[in-house]
């Protein structure tokens, strides 16, 4: 593993007990940062944290619910005493169907984790981040957000707000020390597969020219290199880790 330095770093990782979150957290940790591990499961964030060693925090976050949010915004502030870098991995896939039968409110559901969830933790972090004008904001979007994925609507548009968010952001805090980015992998083999049907995950596989889904630790290291200070001159940009789907 290359060194990437993150000595002394504050960083937020929110679905950060598993799958891309937790590989991005112990990349983090050991590039010498301070992590915070932000999931809804709040027994698996501290053991994650605990995992890391001292220094680290696990707290149970909706990041769905503004109120939550800022209070964990406020705690992992108040422990750390600032916030350097803030990693958006809390996602949820919804159903695999067609947009003709798609439940109304499995949609809202993927909207309310996957969009308004990223935006309230950007929000909330950025306002901190003003403060010392320095931050790195990685938001996990998807392939899907670019190219759009069939059976998996909601999942696409809502990857697709997610980099247009990402671009937004970005250009606002232009001229400050904070820099806002995205990633955008094709299909990483996790937990979040196990809400998706066996012919979905066929169908991503058969997109992907390298035969193979993407690794946590791949995933990790792009966005680790995205959160350090050297990373100055990228925001509002997009990088994709799609093992060659990506066309654009």
């Amino acid at each position: 593993m290359n060194h990437i330095d993150l000595k002394d770093r504050c960083a937020v990782v929110t679905g950060g007990a598993a799958g891309i979150g937790l590989a991005v957290a112990q990349r983090f940790a050991a590039s010498g940062a301070r992590v915070a591990l932000w999931d809804v499961n709040e027994a698996a964030a501290k053991a994650a944290a605990a995992a890391l060693g001292a220094g680290h925090l696990g707290l149970g976050v909706d990041v769905a619910d503004e109120a939550s949010v800022q209070a964990a915004t406020d705690a992992t502030s108040a422990a750390f005493g600032r916030l350097d870098v803030l990693v958006c991995s809390a996602g949820i896939t919804g159903p695999n169907t067609t947009v003709a039968e798609y439940p109304a409110d499995a949609w809202r559901k993927v909207f309310d984790v996957n969009v308004h969830g990223t935006f309230l933790c950007d929000r909330a972090v950025v306002r901190k981040m003003l403060e010392r004008d320095y931050g790195r904001i990685v938001n996990i979007a998807s392939i899907a957000g670019k190219e759009g994925n069939p059976n998996a609507s909601a999942y696409s548009a809502s990857k697709a707000a997610v980099i247009g968010l990402t671009k937004s952001l970005g250009k606002e805090l232009a001229k400050t020390g904070i820099r806002v980015n995205c990633v955008t992998p094709a299909a990483v083999k996790t937990a979040i597969f196990d809400q998706m049907t066996q012919q979905h995950i066929d169908f991503m596989l058969s997109k992907i020219p390298m035969a193979r889904f993407g690794g946590v630790d791949e995933m990790a290291a792009m966005v680790t290199w995205l959160a350090r200070e050297e990373c100055s001159f990228s925001t509002g940009a997009v990088f994709d880790l799609s093992g060659g789907r990506a066309v654009y």
